[in-house]
């Protein structure tokens, strides 16, 4: 029997010692693996950074505290943003566009319209220094939309009444469960009217051009890369090589070392995009869209 047993201890033994120990065997697993498949360049302190800017832009929380945080890191010197956003709700497409705006005045920012770069991720990119398209994208979309339904008829074929108790003229304007009033339009279209002059105006602005002519770059139309080139929506047309490039002329830093994602960060970006582009729009939302 000890015989048998003395056979098997090289077996056996460290068996009996991972099992035991299986956490520490573990970990110590998990680093040899990241010290192999580490890249020298990945042990120097980063010292650019690209923040994406994806899908349905419906909350700022996310990209604003990526935003402050490469603002604040002295490591930093340049950021690119790369957007592929069909836009959104108008408030934190505001917020995106000011924080971008300040990080500009910091350390130089290059946005690059990788896919769609239309109405609130426009706006969100227009305090870039610089805007570069894909070749392939599309750019523009510049107008507000306000949108309900009017289920009336439905309501009355299935039997179901509103019953409300309001204070103020306008407190039921835009409701889904009849036909607006003309005193209820005109006050919408007031709001769409404030929101689409501010839109236009920080466009004018930034793009330095020219608000009195916003029929040809906003209106809503939507630009292929070299039309919205010709309309001076963006500087240039190039593939993200050239974006990168400029970030790191403009930071004027000697050895580039971009900022690597974090895995678990990249995991949850991809569930809250995914969860963000799912849930269906606010009926009654206000969007840059």
């Amino acid at each position: 029997m000890n015989f048998l047993k003395n056979l098997f201890l090289p077996i056996t033994a460290p068996i009996r010692f991972i099992q035991r120990n299986f956490k520490t065997v573990l970990l110590l697993t998990v680093l040899v693996v990241m010290y192999n498949n580490t890249d020298p360049k990945s042990l120097e302190k980063p010292n650019l950074q690209q923040i994406d800017l994806v899908g349905a832009i419906m909350s700022a929380d996310l990209i604003l505290g990526k935003i402050e945080k490469a603002k604040l890191d002295n490591n930093i010197k340049g950021v690119l943003l790369n957007v592929n956003s069909p836009g959104g709700a108008v408030a934190p497409s505001v917020e995106i566009y000011y924080a971008i705006k300040e990080l500009a005045k910091i350390k130089p920012v290059v946005a690059y319209a990788s896919g769609i770069m239309a109405s609130g991720s426009y706006y969100a990119s227009i305090g870039a220094n610089s805007i570069i398209a894909n070749p392939g994208s599309m750019i523009g979309s510049i107008g507000v939309i306000m949108q309900s339904i009017d289920a009336s008829e439905l309501m009355a074929n299935i039997g179901i009444k509103t019953q409300t108790v309001k204070i103020g003229t306008y407190k039921e304007a835009g409701t889904p469960t009849r036909q607006w009033s003309k005193k209820e339009r005109e006050e919408l279209d007031k709001v769409i009217k404030g929101t689409y002059d501010m839109f236009i105006s920080h466009v004018a602005t930034e793009r330095k051009l020219k608000k009195e002519n916003h029929k040809e770059y906003a209106d809503a139309h939507i630009f292929t890369a070299l039309q919205a080139k010709d309309v001076k929506l963006v500087d240039e047309v190039a593939p993200i090589s050239r974006a990168r490039s400029l970030v790191i002329e403009l930071s004027k830093v000697q050895k580039p070392v971009w900022a690597k994602e974090d895995e678990l960060d990249k995991f949850m970006k991809k569930f809250i995009e995914g969860s963000i582009a799912n849930i269906t729009m606010n009926a009654n939302g206000l969007m840059a869209y």
